[in-house]
């Protein structure tokens, strides 16, 4: 539904939502990218929401926002602006010296808001609002020096391996950028500190293993050609990009959920989806119910501790 001042008006629910300057070219075409609009950026959403809003519910948020495209100026938006509709969830969460009030994104409605906000990239808390201290997802963000995907293959075969040796469930991801998130669902019970801690040895010990490989070395001048195994997302109040949330690159790649198995398809690489494809790829439900298998890390801290003797 248009509305004559070039608005389009969504449905979405119990609500409608407000399309502004929907024909607003947020990816340039250029090369083998396509082009994308506002209205492409809705729809994408609106076709996704019902494989993308259980990643979402409940979780704070940090908004990646380019309202005048790619080719514009970005900014990071963690206070939610007083003009929101009040039907859209916020949490008051405390950071040093003050809160945020942050943006939770429960419903269809909110997610083709934030699009139409221009909110390109949603980044979520690793724990949800009612229980922010404490997360119930681990993330290892694989990190190349430079766009080398077979290293980021090879990277996460070894977390997947040692994550396996311990008794871990894990879920991969393509980060639609450079990458790949190898995430770990937890029961909740342990803080950001424990959880970080955990992640870091597990890191360690893998950068110990294969030193010419992999690093995780914080500084980028340590790290020579090494992929960067980047575990400080596990800490308050940081942020991991959703799944399939897109990324402000050329041709809209989206951040996608794969199976393990799909990590030997040749064709596999960081950006393989986009906003024309991701929902076929979310059809195929590829992490299958994983994420509701949260694990205590009591029982895999005894046997990393073991392995690292």
């Amino acid at each position: 539904m248009s509305g004559g001042d070039g608005t389009r008006r969504v449905r979405a629910g119990r609500r409608t939502v407000e399309v502004h300057r929907p024909d607003k070219v947020l990816f340039p075409g250029g090369g083998d990218a396509k082009e994308y609009t506002k209205g492409d950026l809705v729809e994408y959403h609106r076709a996704v929401a019902p494989f993308m809003l259980p990643h979402l519910r409940g979780r704070p948020l940090m908004l990646e926002r380019h309202p005048d495209g790619l080719d514009g100026p970005r900014f990071m938006q963690k206070n939610t602006p007083d003009h929101y509709p009040e039907w859209i969830d916020r949490v008051e969460l405390s950071k040093e010296g003050g809160t945020v009030c942050h943006t939770v994104c429960d419903d269809t409605a909110t997610l083709l808001y934030l699009a139409d906000q221009a909110s390109i990239t949603l980044h979520r808390w690793l724990s949800r609002a009612d229980n922010a201290d404490h997360p119930d997802r681990l993330v290892f963000d694989l990190d190349p020096a430079g766009d080398d995907f077979e290293a980021v293959r090879e990277a996460a075969r070894l977390v997947g391996e040692l994550l396996d040796e311990l008794e871990l469930p894990s879920a991969l991801m393509t980060t639609g950028s450079r990458g790949l998130h190898v995430i770990v669902p937890l029961n909740g019970r342990h803080d950001f500190d424990e959880v970080r801690a955990f992640a870091r040895d597990v890191a360690d010990t893998l950068a110990g293993a294969h030193p010419d490989r992999l690093t995780t070395a914080a500084r980028k001048k340590d790290r020579g050609e090494r992929l960067y195994l980047d575990v400080q997302r596990n800490a308050y109040a940081q942020t991991a990009v959703a799944p399939f949330t897109v990324r402000p690159r050329p041709g809209a790649p989206v951040a996608t959920p794969v199976r393990w198995e799909q990590l030997d398809d040749p064709e596999l690489h960081a950006r393989r989806w986009t906003i024309a494809d991701a929902v076929e790829q979310a059809r195929t439900n590829p992490w299958s119910g994983l994420l509701n298998r949260g694990r205590s890390l009591g029982p895999a801290r005894r046997r990393l501790d073991a392995l690292r003797g």
